[in-house]
């Protein structure tokens, strides 16, 4: 189980969420305020049996069901950070926050990463060119599970006293690489292909949120390890803060700058 050894970082805990939730609720705002119409396309395949008799065959048919405006998902992800950092600090939430992180866990942060973080890998992969609905949903849930392994290695370890239970987090590794492998799957076939060429603001959001996402993974690592600071769980959630805001604010600048800016 893990040790806590800060009493003082706890009392600024609160102060720390709210200005953290303001900067969250402010990119929020703004990215509404200043975002163009931008859309990109969510598309569905059906079959499309060709002809009826004994010669027919089957075709794979594209539809686009959907035009989504890029705007407004980018601003729920910062939203969603916003709400959670506010809900945690209010009078009746903000004791259960402090007795669960003194008990080395914090569902809330994993329930909303679970949202948020789907959100964006979700946009990621829309900006390498996966427009299948299947394909997205998909991804998105893998996401999701990802960061419900990571509340279920949490819920796991507050109840041992023994070496920490990673069954969970290999799980959660499992499912947080594979929707990058779909993604950077999308990627490579698209720099083959003359015709796709890849916006350069597109390879630097692949880039840089594939590393912040895997350093939220280190994170807990270096918890579960005790490794220097991170001896004192504290400094871990602090580091899931500053990470999260990180992560958000690095995607939705980068989207903007590239596509979302007004012309």
């Amino acid at each position: 189980m893990l040790r806590f050894r800060s009493h003082n970082g706890y009392a600024r805990l609160r102060v720390f969420n709210a200005f953290m939730g303001a900067l969250h609720f402010f990119q929020a705002g703004l990215m509404l305020y200043l975002s163009n119409d931008t859309t990109l396309p969510i598309r569905t395949n059906y079959l499309d049996v060709t002809g009826g008799g004994p010669g027919s065959f089957i075709n794979t048919a594209t539809e686009t069901i959907y035009d989504l405006q890029i705007g407004p998902v980018v601003a729920s992800f910062l939203a969603l950070s916003a709400l959670a950092h506010f809900t945690l600090i209010l009078p009746r939430v903000y004791p259960w926050y402090i007795k669960n992180l003194k008990a080395g866990k914090n569902y809330a942060r994993w329930i909303e990463y679970s949202l948020s973080s789907s959100i964006m890998i979700w946009v990621i992969a829309m900006l390498c060119g996966i427009y299948d609905l299947s394909a997205l949903i998909l991804i998105f849930s893998l996401n999701a599970c990802m960061n419900l392994f990571g509340l279920l290695m949490e819920h796991v370890n507050t109840k041992t006293k023994k070496n920490p239970d990673w069954l969970a987090y290999i799980f959660g590794c499992f499912a947080g690489i594979v929707p990058w492998i779909a993604i950077f799957l999308h990627f490579y076939g698209a720099l083959n292909n003359v015709e796709e060429a890849i916006p350069a603001f597109v390879y630097w959001i692949v880039i840089s949120l594939f590393v912040t996402f895997n350093i939220f993974a280190l994170n807990m690592f270096l918890q579960y390890k005790k490794v220097g600071p991170w001896k004192d769980y504290l400094f871990g959630e602090k580091m899931y803060i500053i990470l999260s805001l990180v992560a958000k604010s690095a995607l939705a600048w980068q989207v903007f700058s590239g596509t979302l800016r007004p012309m």
